[in-house]
């Protein structure tokens, strides 16, 4: 295939940015504060069982290094939503399981970190893990980048299901060799969590929680996640198995930008 020139890349590179930008709704705006409103919580205070892996805390993730505005590998969500998990948790944990969750609150900076990452295309060294079969000319058009995301009102959250007793994760070292999230779970990334066919934040259709070539016991893992928790309010984005917003939203049109910190969180210390 023949290289692009880079006269090709850089007007691929503005109009995705200029697509990704007119997506945003006209009635959406911005909360740009220090601080959370009030009916923030950290989930750790509401569902302490509830394991966390803040992934954009961390190198490991699609970026290959910690995100704007993650300050602490923290989970902040609305009171709703937090409360809702903290039910979801009680229904798993009497079937052997709990809850991990990946991502919480995203602040707008880290969206805006993101979109810069995809807007360089000469940046792919994650790609063989968690993008091993999409061009990052296409990373806008497809829909796995924007310029705003769900996550930044507060209510969303990307998530998965543990069996009980949880086993520690071997941590990520930058530099490692990488395996495509697309592989059999023995030969990807070890997660503690059960099987859902791919890794966490997998761009690949494969993720799609209903893809008919996920079957078995994975299968049956994304239904249970999703079934619990549907039933408590939260709506699964279908091109993702990891990810759920509750509904209604506290926040449907702000878009938040305080850190991912117990700082943020009013009346905090």
């Amino acid at each position: 295939m023949t290289r692009p020139t880079t006269w090709t890349r850089r007007l691929v590179t503005a109009f995705a940015a200029l697509l990704a930008v007119t997506t945003v709704p006209a009635t959406a705006h911005a909360g740009t504060g220090p601080e959370a409103p009030a009916d923030f919580v950290a989930l750790r205070d509401v569902a302490p069982t509830i394991l966390e892996e803040i992934r954009y805390f961390t190198p490991h993730n699609f970026v290959g290094e910690p995100i704007d505005g993650y300050r602490q590998p923290l989970c902040l969500l609305t009171r709703p939503a937090a409360e809702a998990l903290a039910t979801a948790q009680t229904r798993l944990l009497n079937q052997g399981y709990t809850l991990k969750v990946y991502d919480c609150y995203r602040p707008q900076r880290a969206v805006d970190h993101f979109v810069r990452w995809a807007q360089d295309l000469g940046d792919q060294a994650m790609k063989a893990e968690f993008y091993p079969e999409v061009d990052k000319t296409r990373l806008f058009a497809d829909g796995y980048i924007a310029a705003k995301s769900g996550h930044s009102r507060g209510s969303t959250v990307d998530l998965t299901v543990v069996r009980l007793p949880a086993r520690p994760t071997r941590p990520y070292h930058p530099g490692q060799p990488l395996v495509p999230c697309t592989a059999p779970r023995a030969e990807r990334f070890p997660d503690n969590s059960v099987d859902m066919g791919t890794g966490f934040d997998c761009f690949d259709t494969l993720s799609h929680t209903a893809d008919p070539r996920v079957q078995g016991a994975r299968r049956a893992n994304r239904l249970l996640l999703r079934s619990t928790l549907e039933d408590l309010g939260f709506v699964n984005l279908a091109e993702e198995w990891w990810h759920f917003t509750y509904r209604p939203e506290t926040y449907p049109d702000t878009y938040f930008d305080f850190p991912v910190s117990a700082a943020s969180l009013t009346g905090r210390p």
